[in-house]
Parts: structure tokens; sequence; C-alpha cells
């Protein structure tokens, strides 16, 4: 695996769980599908300049009007196929924020390390026993993360999230399966577009939005918009690219860890020994995840 595909991983994973603070702060303002509308258009505007840039930059290899065809119908359906998952996904997230925590949030999110590999084997995605050692050691540094007292506490917000794991899996394999076909950056502003538009419908059918709420929530869905969506997903995209998807989501799964910190540095919220021998855990079961020989073939 190529370090600097690992590193950008590694970035967004540091974007997503610092938003998660954003995330739960946009609630004391917006509705769920009022912040993820705004904040998903807010991302996808953003990267019209990038592409427009990177555009004048990388003229078409390819002169054929049949292959520039081939490869629009790929992005457009890439574009919508990743922003169906996106909203889904991102919507159950912020439902479930609303009713826990920005830590218990970040590492039930996180599950989708476990849940990536276990839909991989039937997409005949296989992977190394080091691999499968890694993901032992995430569950467990989960595990002590989740624990509240000496019981682990499912609230209604934790299985909501619980939910978004399961999308956010599927829109990993999904993200593997389109990133090498086309622009990662073209796909990623067009699943942001579908994303936001699909969240607008939503939210003129459910909710009640206001300018003067929006406004009011202007910081955290300005970082949820610019950062979380318009560079973080992107760097998913790109540094997903030709990288197996369970090493990926072991690395992404690093913003649980993130999270909880961000929670309890900005929020105030408590972070107990045993939640920080967790984060410990997950860590070094990212490490574990990009030794040599890590991959099978």
């Amino acid at each position: 695996m190529k370090l600097k595909n690992a590193l950008l991983l590694l970035l967004t994973a540091t974007i997503w769980g610092v938003a998660f603070v954003a995330q739960s702060v946009g609630m004391d303002y917006v509705e769920p599908f009022t912040f993820n509308a705004v904040r998903s258009i807010i991302g996808g505007l953003v990267l019209i300049p990038v592409i427009q840039y990177t555009s004048t930059r990388n003229q078409p290899a390819d002169t054929l009007p049949e292959a520039g065809k081939s490869n629009k119908r790929t992005l457009l359906l890439g574009g919508i196929s990743c922003g169906i998952m996106l909203c889904l996904a991102s919507n159950f997230q912020q439902f479930g924020v609303k009713y826990t925590t920005v830590g218990k949030a970040g590492f039930i999110t996180a599950c989708y390390i476990v849940i990536v590999p276990i839909l991989g084997l039937f997409l005949k995605k296989k992977c190394g026993p080091a691999i499968w050692g890694a993901v032992v050691m995430a569950v467990a540094g989960l595990y002590l993360l989740c624990m509240e007292g000496d019981q682990l506490t499912i609230s209604r917000g934790d299985f909501l999230v619980f939910i978004c794991a399961i999308l956010f899996s599927l829109h990993i394999l999904v993200i593997d399966y389109f990133s090498p076909k086309t622009d990662g950056v073209k796909l990623s502003c067009i699943q942001f577009f579908v994303c936001g538009i699909l969240s607008a419908a939503a939210m003129l059918l459910f909710e009640h939005p206001t300018i003067s709420n929006i406004l009011a929530a202007w910081a955290p869905i300005l970082y949820a918009g610019v950062m979380s969506c318009g560079v973080a997903y992107t760097l998913q995209i790109v540094g997903q690219k030709g990288m197996n998807p369970t090493i990926s989501s072991l690395i992404l799964s690093l913003e649980s860890s993130i999270s909880v910190l961000a929670g309890w540095v900005l929020l105030g919220q408590s972070l107990s020994g045993r939640q920080l021998l967790g984060c410990g855990i997950m860590f070094g079961a990212i490490i574990l995840a990009q030794l040599p020989g890590r991959n099978s073939v």
C-alpha cells in the first residue's frame, strides 16, 4: 500500500473525527435533514473550482467520442450511487448524533471496520490474517470505548448510528468499485449534490427550516460542508483508489478515537482511562494493518 494513500485516509479520519463536534453543535440550531442538505451542497460547490483547475491542467487523453460517453456514464452512475448511499448514511448518523454523545457516535460509526470485510467476502475481496487480527483489535478497542460502568448500553441514538455504520460500509464498497474507473474529484462532487438534493427534499417534507436558524449554525455547517464534505470525502475517494477496502476502513476508523478526543477537548465530555486504552488499541490495529505482508492475493 502506498504511504501517500494511507496518509490521505488518516487526514480524512482526523477531519471526520472533529466533524462529529460540528454535527453535535449544529443540532442546537437546525434539524438533521436541513444540516445535511446545506453541508452537502456546500461540499459540492467547493469542488467546482477544483474540478475546473484540474481540467485545465489535465486535458483528456482519449479523443474517441464513444469512450468519452462511456466515461461520462460511469461517472454519472458512480456519483448517483455514491450520493444515494451517502445520503442514507449521513442522515442516519445525524439523527443518531441527536440522541447520543459525540464519542459514542464516532466509535459506533467505526463498526464498518468489521462490516466491510464481511461484506467483502461476498464480493471476493480477500484479506490476510494480519488484517483480520487488526479487525479483532479494533473491535476490542471499540468495546472498551462503548462500556458504561460494567455494561454495554445501547440507546436510540446508538442504534441509529449503527445503521449508519452498515450504510457507510456499503458506501466504501461502492467507492471501491467506481473510484478506479473515473475521476475521484468529479465523483465526489456529484455525490454531494445528489446527497444535498435528496436531503433537501426530505427537509421540505419533514422539517421547517428557516434562514435565521441556518445562519445561526454557520460555523458548524461550514466546517462540515467545506472540510468534512468538500475536503475529507474527496481525500477518501482519492486515497482509496487501488487499496484494499478493508485496509481503507481500518485507517478511516481512527475517526472514532479522534471524535472521542475532540468531544473531550472541545465539548468537555469526560474520557475515562478505559476509553483511552480503547483508543490506543484501535491505533495499534491501524498500525498492524500497515505492516509488510498484511495483504493476501
